[in-house]
């Protein structure tokens, strides 16, 4: 498996995938998806070969040394979950805001254990909670932040 820029050939296939991951919710179209590469969000994919198996994003806000970056989205085929593309993929966009010095934020359903344990494995702390923040479900979402490396708090 490799991580590399999304291409836009596969922004289809990221719709295709978000479909299937998120039902209950509002998947993303692949419009969307063109609207992030349009607007210069740091976008990934996971690939094997040439085939799609995951895609991540991350925007970032700010100009140093006062930068966020915001992960947008992480989704991985459920044939390949629980391989490490989820972790690849974060690294990958930990990687971008690293080295922008960006303290990072996230939203995660605070039903998704694995999402919260990958995520706190990486360095993010919950620090607040959205209620009903998934629609249409109604689900909630924590809040959850990864101080910018080199910080009092950070790495």
């Amino acid at each position: 498996m490799q991580v590399l820029k999304l291409r836009r050939s596969d922004l289809k296939r990221c719709a295709e995938l978000e479909r299937v991951l998120f039902p209950g919710d509002d998947p993303w179209s692949w419009q969307a998806f063109a609207s992030e590469l349009d607007q210069g969000h740091h976008y990934v994919g996971a690939y094997l070969g040439e085939r799609l198996i995951g895609y991540a994003g991350l925007a970032v806000a700010g100009r140093p040394p006062h930068v966020e970056a915001e992960v947008h989205t992480i989704g991985v085929d459920p044939e390949h979950q629980g391989r490490g593309v989820g972790g690849a993929l974060l690294r990958a966009l930990l990687a971008r805001a690293d080295e922008l010095r960006a303290t990072t934020f996230l939203e995660v359903r605070t039903d998704n254990e694995t999402a919260i344990a990958l995520y706190r494995k990486h360095g993010f702390e919950i620090i607040g909670l959205r209620k009903r923040y998934y629609q249409p479900s109604g689900a909630d979402a924590h809040t959850m932040r990864r101080p910018a490396v080199g910080t009092e708090t950070g790495g």
